[in-house]
């Protein structure tokens, strides 16, 4: 583990006694080995951070596909997600009127929940149950959008408790709409 080394005797001419310098080496081999043997043990025996994922579950494909489902245009939002954190929406399916807003608490959150009340009085006007027929929301990202937009909307949609929403392609018809915005 350690030695201590002894220098040799004094030259022959030299007639000074001198005390003997004793100098010490430590070797360090055994203390790197146990280094080693803590870093394994601990990276063995820790827990590493674990993901926080979100599930979607994606509905199994319907074997009839000649006749797409039915839905009441006006249960149906759409959401854009835009740049620079816009998200313009609008209710229905043809002659939209177009908002914006953003994505605060304030904002897609408060906006999402008006119209899901909205709807639910609809739909029990109709005479229908409205947790049979709840709202359907299509997001819809412009190529300029952020991720970071598309992880908010997700998280807006879990925490509103919105049961049907799905992620399709804008099109140009939608990009017209947003356009002078």
């Amino acid at each position: 583990m350690s030695e201590v080394q002894q220098q040799g005797k004094p030259a022959k001419g030299d007639h000074k006694v001198r005390s003997k310098k004793q100098s010490t080496k430590i070797d360090m081999t055994p203390m790197v080995d146990l280094a080693f043997l803590l870093l394994t043990f601990f990276m063995l025996t820790t827990t590493f951070a674990k993901p926080k994922t979100m599930e979607i579950a994606v509905p199994e494909k319907p074997k009839d596909m000649s006749k797409p489902p039915e839905v009441n245009e006006k249960r149906v939002m759409n959401l854009i997600l835009g740049e620079k954190d816009k998200v313009f929406w609008w209710m229905g399916i043809t002659k939209p009127e177009v908002n914006t807003t953003n994505f605060s608490k304030e904002g897609i959150r408060k906006v999402v929940l008006e119209q899901t009340r909205n709807v639910g009085a609809i739909m029990k006007g109709l005479g229908k149950d409205p947790d049979k027929f709840p709202m359907v929301i299509l997001i819809k990202p412009v190529d300029k959008s952020k991720f970071k937009n598309f992880v908010d909307i997700m998280d807006e949609m879990k925490i509103t408790q919105s049961k049907i929403y799905a992620l399709v392609p804008i099109t140009p018809d939608d990009l017209a709409l947003i356009k002078d915005k």
